[in-house]
């Protein structure tokens, strides 16, 4: 439907470090620390900001790479 595809996209735009965070239920520290140990979490760096994609962060869960942290 168009609903679901409109959600899609809204849902896939680039969130904050402090989103990120909340929305895998972590502390901004642990994911800096992530970030630095190159667990391929999927962060972009857009100027100086850490970004995120929702999409991106539930592909790396359901990928089982998250579990080894």
């Amino acid at each position: 439907s168009i609903w679901y595809f409109m959600k899609n996209i809204l849902d896939d735009n680039y969130i904050s470090i402090e989103e990120a965070a909340n929305y895998l239920g972590v502390k901004v520290v642990t994911l800096r620390t992530w970030i630095k140990l190159k667990t391929n979490l999927p962060a972009h760096k857009i100027g100086k900001q850490w970004k995120f994609k929702k999409t991106e962060l539930d592909n790396w869960v359901k990928s089982g790479k998250s579990a080894n942290f």
